[in-house]
């Protein structure tokens, strides 16, 4: 799938304001030599963020005898919170904060990278179909060195109007997370049944994202597929979602406030401008160095998985751009 291959349908009238945009993903290999095949809806060259959401990452189901699974070798972030959510499976999660943990499906496990953590991500033993999506949040810049972090929660579902909705982040349909975040955000599973229309109140000042992961979903009367996500400007005060088909349809929302702010991103790290990046960069590789002291690491050290970390690549000849959200 190729990036920039984006449609703009009118909406049927029944809610928004404007057109309801279509992003198609491309696909992208994930982790190095032991790589998994991910769907990469964010960033694109013309929509690098929805509120501050600056990556979406899709995967599955993939059959974990066939292909291997997920084995992410420790490697670093900055400038930003990663949102780990499954639909099947279950991954080991360990990082420089000390944190071990499950992700499971319908359980939220947020990373805050700040001024620099690392970890790493493997699919468990017992884990035989992996599904799910790995999201990035930018954090603002008064907070882009704040310290490493690490969240975990099990949101209740909401059953409403024929639909199941699990809010990880922010607030929707009386449901409100207790994770933490530096921006105004919403991020929720909502599973559609056979024939289901949901018609939900939203913030207005918010521009939202529907990833479809499987099932044909209109949004405001645009019809998706699966593996594309429609972006909703802000304006709207009520988002409807409608499943036509006799089969219940899963969808992750994402919403925020609009990210007003230039930033640029390269490998693992978010940062405003080419300097941070490369100083990031170098950093991590003084890291990886053999004889380096551990005390005062920027990444720190991962225990507990079994090889080496994740180089970084080599910075590209010219200059890293800024990006900003699309107008």
């Amino acid at each position: 799938m190729n990036e920039g291959m984006n449609r703009l349908d009118a909406t049927d009238g029944t809610d928004g304001a404007g057109r309801v945009e279509v992003l198609t993903p491309r696909d992208v290999p994930l982790g190095g030599p032991r790589s998994m095949t991910v769907r990469r809806t964010l960033p694109q060259r013309g929509r690098s963020l929805i509120g501050a959401w600056c990556f979406a990452d899709h995967y599955g189901p993939d059959d974990v005898a066939r292909t291997g699974g997920m084995d992410v070798a420790p490697h670093p972030h900055t400038g930003l919170q990663t949102v780990s959510w499954l639909f099947s499976g279950e991954i080991e999660h360990r990082d420089s904060l000390g944190s071990h943990a499950l992700v499971r499906p319908g359980e939220l496990n947020l990373m805050t990278g700040g001024h620099g953590i690392s970890h790493t991500e493997v699919s468990t033993p017992d884990t035989g179909i992996l599904h799910g999506v790995q999201l990035w949040v930018a954090l603002p810049d008064e907070h882009r060195d704040t310290r490493r972090d690490f969240q975990h929660f099990t949101p209740e579902p909401v059953v409403i109007d024929g639909a199941r909705i699990s809010v990880f982040l922010g607030a929707l349909a009386g449901a409100v997370s207790p994770v933490r975040t530096f921006t105004p955000l919403l991020g929720a599973e909502i599973v559609l049944g056979p024939r289901a229309t949901l018609t939900l109140a939203v913030d207005p000042g918010f521009e939202h994202g529907v990833l479809v992961d499987h099932g044909h979903v209109r949004v405001a009367g645009t019809s998706l597929r699966p593996a594309e996500l429609g972006y909703v400007p802000t304006g709207t005060g009520t988002l409807t979602l409608g499943n036509d088909s006799d089969e219940p349809a899963r969808t992750v929302l994402l919403g925020g406030t609009p990210f007003e702010e230039e930033i640029v991103m390269w490998w693992n790290f978010v940062g405003r401008s080419h300097e941070d990046i490369a100083r990031a960069r170098e950093d991590w590789m003084k890291e990886l160095a053999p004889g380096q002291p551990t005390d005062g690491r920027r990444f720190g050290e991962v225990a507990g998985y079994d090889g080496a970390p994740l180089p970084a690549p080599e910075l590209p000849s010219v200059p890293l751009k800024p990006r900003a959200r699309a107008r």
